[in-house]
C-alpha cells in the first residue's frame, strides 16, 4: 500500500482534518488524494446545517424508513416472515458465526504477543484522550449495559434449568439430575456469551479503526479498514456498500438492545407501581428516553457520553456490591473463581463450530448472540477507537478483552448465582417461573430494600439506554457524514430519533423474535466484511513504527 512517512508531526500542530487528530511522532500515513468529506452534500435548510456523504446517507436513510413505514403498516403479516428467517439463519448457518467469532478473538489474543503489539495508536508520541476510569466506564457501558441487565439473571437461570432437565437446549449436553453441574455449565454457557468472544469481536474493529484513521490519516468510517485490500476504490461504491452495511448493522443491533431494555423497564415499572405492561407503555418508554437522549447526543462525548457512562457505572457499581454482600456472599466470592475455571475449562468444547449435538444451544443462543455482536461491532468498535487514541496495540488489547469479561464474570456471579442459590438452597420457583425481562425484579425481590433495588435496576436500564442511543447516534452520524466526527449535531439528533423508530417498529412487528431476526439478517453479511478486515488489520500494523 502506498504511503509517506511522518517522522517529524511531533513538531507540527497536533490537528488534523474533520476533528481528527494527526499523528503525534512517527507513523506512517496512507497517500491518498482523499480528502474527509470530499463527496459530502453542504447546505443549509430552515437554519438547519447538513454535512452528509450523499449517497450513503440518502440509502441507509431511505431504506431505514422504508422499513419502519412497512413495518408497522402490516404488523401481522410481517411477524411470520421474520419467525421464519430468524429459523432459517439460525438452523443453517450457526457453524458460520461460531467460526467467524473463534477467528476474531484468536487474532486479539495473537497479536498481544507479537511485536505489532508496540505500535501506539495516534503516532508513536500520542498520548491518551481519557483516563483510566473514564476509559473503562465507556468500554463497558458502551458494550454492554442493557445486555447485562436483562440477561444477568435470566440467561443463567435458563441454562441452570435446561442443563438439569438435560432437554435439547441445554448446552454442551447438560448434566440431567446433576444441580452442581449444571449450575457450573449454565454459568459457563452464559459466561461464554458475554467473555471473550463479544469483545474479540469489538477489539478487532475497534483497532482496525484507530489505526487507519488515528495512524493512516483516514475517515473514521469503516471502509477505511479496507484500504489494503480495494486501494482508491475504497472511496466509490465497494466503499459505500461497506459504510451502508455498518449504518445497517448499527441501527439494527442497537434497536434489540433499546428493544430489550424498554421490555424490562416496563416489566420493572409493572412489578412496583403496577403499571400496564403492555405494547403502549415500551413504545412510551421508547419514545421519552430517546428524547432524554437527544440532550446527551448534543452535549456530546465529553459532556455527554462520558459522565453518562461514569453515572452508570456508579450505580451498577452500586447494585453489584449490594447483590454481594446482602445475597450469598460466600457462594458469589468462591463462584466467581468456580465460574472462570467452568468457562475455561468448557470453552473449547462451546466455541466448537462443527459436530454439535446441542443444536438447541447453538442456534437458539449462540448464533443469535454472536450475530448481534457483529452487529454491534460498528457502533461500539467506533466509539471505542474515538475513546482509546493513545493507547499501545497491547495495552488497549488487553483492557478490552479482559477488563469487560472479568467484569462480566463477577456480574453473572453476582446475579446469576444468587437467581440459581434461591432455586436451590431456598426452593424458591417464582424467579425461575417469571417471565425473562422480569426475573431480576423477582430475584432482587428475595434480598432487602427491594423497592429501592429495584428502582436502581429500571434507572440503570434506562440510562444504559440512553447511553447506547447517544453513542449509536455519535458513530453512524460519523459514517454518514463521510468520516467526520464534528458534522453538524441535527444529524445526530436525526439519527438518535430513527434508532427510537426502528425498535418501535420491530417490537410493534414481532416482538423479540423480530429484533433477533433484524440482528442475525444484518449480521450475516456483516461478518464477511469483519473476516476481510482481518487481513488489513495486519497488513496496516506491520506498516507502523513501534515503539520501544
Amino acid at each position: 500500500m502506498d504511503k509517506r512517512s511522518q517522522d517529524d508531526t511531533a513538531n507540527e500542530p497536533n490537528e488534523g482534518s474533520e476533528g481528527i487528530p494527526a499523528p503525534d511522532g512517527p507513523a506512517n500515513l496512507i497517500d491518498t488524494d482523499y480528502v474527509i468529506g470530499q463527496d459530502n452534500i453542504t447546505s443549509t435548510k430552515f437554519g438547519i446545517d447538513f454535512d452528509l456523504h450523499g449517497k450513503v446517507f440518502t440509502i441507509s436513510s431511505l431504506v431505514i424508513l422504508f422499513f419502519v413505514i412497512v413495518t408497522l403498516a402490516f404488523q401481522n403479516q410481517v411477524a411470520p416472515i421474520f419467525n421464519a428467517m430468524f429459523s432459517f439463519l439460525t438452523g443453517n448457518l450457526d457453524w458460520f458465526f461460531i467460526l467467524a467469532a473463534n477467528i476474531f478473538v484468536v487474532l486479539a489474543v495473537v497479536l498481544i504477543f507479537t511485536p505489532l503489539s508496540k505500535v501506539r495508536l495516534g503516532g508513536a508520541n500520542a498520548t491518551p484522550d481519557f483516563s483510566y476510569a473514564g476509559w473503562f466506564a465507556m468500554l463497558f457501558a458502551a458494550g454492554m449495559g442493557i445486555g447485562l441487565m436483562f440477561y444477568g439473571v435470566s440467561e443463567p437461570l435458563t441454562h441452570f434449568g435446561t442443563s438439569l432437565a438435560g432437554d435439547g437446549g441445554a448446552p454442551l449436553g447438560g448434566a440431567e439430575g446433576n444441580e452442581q453441574a449444571a449450575a457450573q455449565l449454565g454459568m459457563a454457557a452464559t459466561i461464554f456469551h458475554w467473555g471473550l468472544h463479544p469483545w474479540g469481536i469489538y477489539a478487532i474493529v475497534a483497532l482496525s479503526l484507530a489505526l487507519f484513521s488515528y495512524n493512516k490519516g483516514l475517515p473514521l468510517t469503516m471502509r477505511s479498514i479496507f484500504y489494503p485490500i480495494l486501494g482508491e476504490r475504497v472511496w466509490g461504491w465497494p466503499g459505500h456498500i461497506i459504510d451502508i452495511l455498518a449504518v445497517f448493522a448499527t441501527l439494527f443491533g442497537l434497536a434489540t438492545s433499546l428493544g430489550l431494555g424498554a421490555s424490562q423497564a416496563s416489566a420493572g415499572l409493572h412489578y412496583l407501581f403496577d403499571t400496564p405492561n403492555t405494547n403502549v407503555t415500551m413504545v412510551v418508554l421508547i419514545l421519552g428516553i430517546t428524547l432524554v437522549a437527544l440532550g446527551s447526543v448534543l452535549a456530546g462525548v465529553d459532556k455527554g457520553v462520558q459522565r453518562l457512562s461514569q453515572l452508570n457505572m456508579a450505580l451498577a457499581f452500586l447494585l453489584l456490591l449490594f447483590v454481594i454482600f446482602v445475597g450469598p456472599t460466600l457462594l458469589i466470592a468462591t463462584g466467581f473463581f468456580e465460574n472462570l475455571f467452568g468457562y475455561v475449562k468448557n470453552l473449547p468444547g462451546l466455541s466448537n463450530p462443527f459436530g454439535r449435538e446441542d443444536t438447541g444451544f447453538t442456534q437458539g443462543w449462540t448464533a443469535y448472540y454472536w450475530a448481534w455482536w457483529i452487529s454491534w461491532s460498528p457502533f461500539v468498535g467506533m466509539f471505542i477507537a474515538r475513546v482509546s487514541r493513545g493507547r499501545t496495540v497491547r495495552e488497549f488489547l488487553i483492557a478490552v478483552l479482559l477488563v469487560p469479561t472479568l467484569v462480566s464474570i463477577l456480574w453473572m456471579t453476582a446475579f446469576g448465582g444468587t437467581a440459581i442459590d434461591q432455586v436451590v438452597s431456598d426452593g424458591y420457583s417464582g424467579v425461575q417461573d417469571a417471565a425473562l425481562e422480569l426475573q431480576l425484579f423477582t430475584m432482587l425481590g428475595q434480598l432487602p430494600l427491594t423497592t429501592i433495588t429495584s428502582f436502581v435496576g429500571i434507572v440503570l436500564v434506562m440510562v444504559f439506554f440512553i447511553t447506547s442511543s447517544d453513542s449509536g447516534s455519535l458513530v453512524i452520524d460519523s459514517i454518514t457524514a463521510g468520516g467526520k466526527v464534528d458534522a453538524p449535531k441535527p444529524q445526530r439528533v436525526f439519527w438518535a430519533l430513527i434508532e427510537g423508530a426502528i425498535a418501535i417498529a420491530l417490537l410493534l412487528g414481532g416482538g423479540l423474535t423480530a429484533l433477533q431476526t433484524a440482528v442475525i439478517t444484518t449480521g450475516l453479511p456483516f461478518t464477511l466484511v469483519l473476516l476481510a478486515a482481518c487481513y488489513a488489520i495486519i497488513k496496516g500494523l506491520m506498516s507502523e513504527p513501534r515503539s520501544a
